[in-house]
């Protein structure tokens, strides 16, 4: 069953991402981010001095850096978006995993929002994509509840890369979050596999010792994000990578349920 309890935390770990064609390019780096429960935001808070929950502080979650963008709650709007596309949410709560502010600056280029039911049992995953464009894409896939592993796939339909043409293909891995937490995203083209990009990281409380810690160790985690994203266009540009422009505008939201594993060969 897929099942295992989720609490609020931090997960710390590394980002790696790996070109495979036209030639390889590879980089990781380190980085922390929070897992919290949506149905307890104004209270995510509590008891923490370093992070602040709508409201300036070194660390902050502001509603409007996802979904609908304009800080309304995003609990209902997850289950709204898993609703009209025949998903069910389940009736427990919802848990999303995103960076915060540092500074009040933040750039998350993937939010994960898990969906479980009353018996903590994962019903449903939304991928929440954000391009560098100001662009933004939802990817949702329903989780049987005898799954003992989560892996599905779906077409791509959004702009990220303008490297990688939109003639693509996705294939999800993930580990239910516990004590570690994996997601293993591998992209193919009509070539062969063109990208594998993960995140590993082990759980760690939440508590200020451990965010200062984190600030201290790792530094501004949204600016180190878009840095890096820069600097790794620059090189791909400078090596020759052919640049794809957007052709047309992607779907609002695309919605996908087959389970297929990543294939790295």
């Amino acid at each position: 069953m897929t099942t295992t309890t989720p609490v609020p935390c931090l997960y710390v770990g590394r980002v790696m991402h790996h070109r495979l064609r036209p030639f390889r390019q590879r980089f990781t780096y380190r980085m922390w981010t929070l897992f919290v429960p949506l149905d307890a935001w104004d209270d995510l808070a509590r008891g923490l001095r370093l992070l602040s929950v709508e409201g300036r502080n070194l660390l902050s979650l502001e509603a409007r850096d996802h979904g609908p963008r304009d800080g309304r709650p995003l609990e209902p709007w997850v289950r709204a978006q898993l609703r009209e596309r025949g998903i069910d949410p389940g009736d427990g709560r919802i848990f999303m995993l995103a960076m915060p502010r540092v500074l009040g600056y933040v750039f998350n280029p993937l939010t994960v929002y898990y969906a479980y039911d009353r018996d903590e049992r994962l019903t449903a995953l939304l991928y929440e994509v954000k391009n560098t464009f100001g662009g933004q894409h939802v990817y949702a896939f329903a989780v049987e509840p005898d799954a003992t592993r989560l892996a599905h796939g779906c077409d791509k339909e959004f702009y990220v890369s303008p490297f990688i043409g939109m003639d693509a293909r996705y294939a999800f891995n993930l580990e239910l979050p516990g004590e570690r937490l994996s997601i293993v995203i591998n992209e193919r083209v009509s070539e062969g596999p063109q990208l594998v990009a993960s995140l590993t990281a082990r759980r760690r409380s939440l508590t200020d010792r451990q965010l200062a810690r984190l600030l201290l160790a790792i530094g501004p985690l949204g600016f180190k994000v878009i840095a890096g994203i820069h600097l790794e266009a620059l090189k791909l540009w400078w090596r020759g990578a052919r640049f794809h422009a957007p052709s047309a505008q992607p779907k609002a939201v695309v919605a996908g349920n087959t389970a297929e594993g990543g294939d790295q060969r």
